[in-house]
């Protein structure tokens, strides 16, 4: 029997590895929309994290309708406050990096990430959106509620076709 133990050991090890994975990690069945990787400012830990749109989905849902300098009229968003994919991730401090399909990429401080900020819209006027249209994820302001998102720094963050998220140092 004492040969069994060392095996013993390595099982339990496993488990809990795979515990925690799949308990931290959503569950994604779909094609991989957004990522979030890097080292969190909190403990240097590293992260890398996945969702596809369902998973998104499933996160607390956060609405509202504005204006914006690259559509017609009030349009309403659908998404996940910043502030809440930020918090599931254990993202508190510090400066992110958001990245889009075609490289653009704009540093957006974690302090912008409130109840009542940015979302990241992953519907628009009740749509999912395409990569023609701004999509499949954009990071959106709401502009018309708070005049302190109506400025330059505020729209160059505002970055469409979002897929992924970097965490600096």
């Amino acid at each position: 029997m004492s040969i069994l133990r060392p095996y013993n050991r390595a099982f339990a090890l496993v488990a809990t590895l795979l515990v925690h994975f799949f308990s931290t990690s959503p569950a994604i069945a779909g094609e991989v929309i957004l990522t979030i990787s890097g080292k969190l400012p909190s403990d240097g830990s590293a992260i890398n994290v996945s969702y596809d749109l369902a998973a998104l989905q499933a996160l607390p849902k956060s609405s509202f309708t504005t204006s914006t300098m690259w559509t017609e009229g009030p349009q309403a968003f659908d998404g996940v406050l910043l502030k809440d994919i930020l918090e599931i991730n254990g993202i508190d401090q510090g400066t992110i990096s958001a990245t889009a399909i075609n490289d653009y990429a704009i540093d957006i401080p974690v302090s912008d990430a409130v109840v009542g900020g940015p979302i990241i819209a992953y519907a628009l006027n009740g749509a999912p959106m395409s990569v023609r249209d701004k999509g499949p994820l954009w990071i959106v302001y709401p502009y018309d509620q708070n005049t302190d998102y109506q400025s330059e720094v505020v729209f160059s963050r505002s970055i469409w076709q979002l897929n992924r998220i970097t965490i600096q140092q």
